[in-house]
This record gives structure tokens, C-alpha cells and sequence, in this order.
């Protein structure tokens, strides 16, 4: 079975990160470790040599549109050698899109980065091949920011086929 890290191994994970680790919540037995952009190569190469989180199982983001910072970086690590996982959380500003990369800690953060950047418009520095990877050429815009408007279509019935199918954009020939 999956756990989690337990409270005598938290502690001394955040003892050893120091004031690198600005605050630690535990919700359901979910750890989450929230350190700044400046630190978060520092903790993340930690908790993968001392503490044996040896995957990267996923990296994404978050806009908190309205709030300021409006930003979260997400880090999912993985110990398989422990089966305990944990999640490590960097804010961003909505003026300061950037961040260090990760991809020299984890190769996989390579690709999930990119996709970040894609559909956020979060720049990771240092990256080794930051380019867009998901929308078609020439996408201008960054499609998972909040600020863009929330497009809705009519589902079609029987009762109203004629009308949804009239209404909707074509292909001009």
C-alpha cells in the first residue's frame, strides 16, 4: 500500500532544508512542502539524494486568478524504494512568470515543463529546449490562463437539433 511521509520523516526532511521549506500542510495525508523559485532547485535535488524521491511523477501548474500571487508550480516526487510520495509548491507573481528549471534534476521535467509554458506561459530558466509543443504554429495566447473567456455550446437534443446545428461556426469554402 501507498503511504505518505510519515511525521518523524517530515520533520527531518524539513529540518535539513532549513528555511528553505517556507511552510509545510498536511491535508489527508498529503504532504506538501512550499518553498520559493529561488530555492526550489536547492530542495528538489535534496529530497531526491537524501531523501530518495527518485521520480518525477508529475509537474503542472495552477492560476489562481484573481489572487496575487496568481501562480502555482506543482512538483509531484515519487520514492519508490519507499512508496511514499510528496508534493513540493512554488508561488509565482503574475508580473514574474519565471522559474529555474528542473530539467537538470529530473529529465522528465523536460517535456512537462514545456507543456507548462505552452498553456501558461510560465518561463522556466535555464530550460535546454523551451518551445511550444501543444498548440498548432502560430497560436498566439496561452489556452489555461483563466483570463481567456470560457467559450459554451449549446448541447444538441432532439428538440433543438435543427436549431444548435444552424448555429454553429463552419469552414468557409
Amino acid at each position: 500500500m501507498e503511504q505518505t511521509v510519515t511525521t518523524a520523516n517530515l520533520d527531518a526532511t524539513v529540518a535539513a532544508l532549513g528555511d528553505a521549506v517556507n511552510d509545510v500542510r498536511v491535508f489527508r495525508d498529503e504532504v506538501t512542502l512550499i518553498t520559493t523559485k529561488g530555492r526550489v532547485v536547492e530542495v528538489l535535488t535534496h529530497l531526491r539524494d537524501a531523501q530518495h524521491f527518485d521520480m518525477l511523477t508529475d509537474e503542472t501548474c495552477v492560476d489562481y486568478l484573481p489572487k496575487e500571487p496568481r501562480f502555482a508550480i506543482l512538483y509531484q516526487l515519487y520514492s519508490t524504494s519507499r512508496n511514499i510520495r510528496v508534493r513540493v509548491k512554488v508561488m509565482l507573481s503574475e508580473y514574474d512568470r519565471s522559474i529555474p528549471t528542473a530539467a537538470g534534476v529530473w529529465i522528465a521535467a523536460n517535456w512537462l515543463e514545456r507543456e507548462i509554458y505552452d498553456l501558461f506561459g510560465i518561463n522556466f530558466e535555464n530550460h535546454p529546449d523551451l518551445r511550444r509543443i501543444m498548440m498548432p504554429p502560430g497560436w498566439e495566447g496561452h489556452p489555461l490562463l483563466k483570463e481567456n473567456p470560457v467559450k459554451v455550446e449549446e448541447v444538441a437534443f432532439t428538440f433543438n437539433r435543427e436549431r444548435v446545428e444552424a448555429d454553429k461556426p463552419r469552414a468557409q469554402e
